[in-house]
């Protein structure tokens, strides 16, 4: 039973708009609710079950980030970066409880035919908060590069060309 609750606490109610920034997909419990609330709802569920979860929940959750705020402000910044340059789109569809992530589709068209684009997604495996995956072919799995905002601030450009 409470992992079907923590289902529909992670559900974001229906838009006619599909989401072009994580701002937009802000609306589920775990996003409005008080924050030390949704803190213990989640360490309760994933005690039983690993529980799925937002980056910065997790982060939270290890004591690696000091807010949600501070996770939702990182989110803004990179929207902020990302929205004002031509070929990014933000994706909101990722598996259940995630953000979503920047898609730069220049990148889709790659050397050897249609490629998997470059990336940037949030996440909760460094003090970083961001992996860039670079655009690739082929079978395998690509291997994220841990970035911060600063590094993607300073890359973006060189981070277009190479895509």
């Amino acid at each position: 039973m409470l992992s079907l609750e923590w289902s529909d606490a992670l559900e974001v109610p229906n838009s006619p708009d599909l989401a072009e920034a994580p701002a937009q997909v802000r609306r589920s419990w775990v996003n409005q609710a008080d924050e030390k609330q949704v803190l213990a709802t989640y360490r309760a569920v994933n005690a039983v079950d690993n529980a799925p979860a937002p980056w910065w929940l997790r982060a939270l959750d290890r004591g690696k980030l000091s807010s949600r705020a501070e996770g939702h402000a990182l989110e803004d910044a990179v929207t902020e970066l990302l929205s004002s340059r031509p070929g990014w789109v933000f994706v909101p569809w990722v598996d259940h409880g995630e953000i979503g992530y920047w898609e730069f589709v220049p990148s889709e068209s790659g050397v050897y035919g249609p490629a998997t684009p470059t990336t940037v997604q949030f996440t909760s495996t460094h003090r970083g908060w961001i992996h860039l995956v670079p655009a690739h072919h082929g079978p395998g799995r690509p291997h994220p590069i841990d970035f911060t905002l600063d590094d993607l601030r300073a890359q973006i450009e060189d981070i277009e060309l190479i895509a």
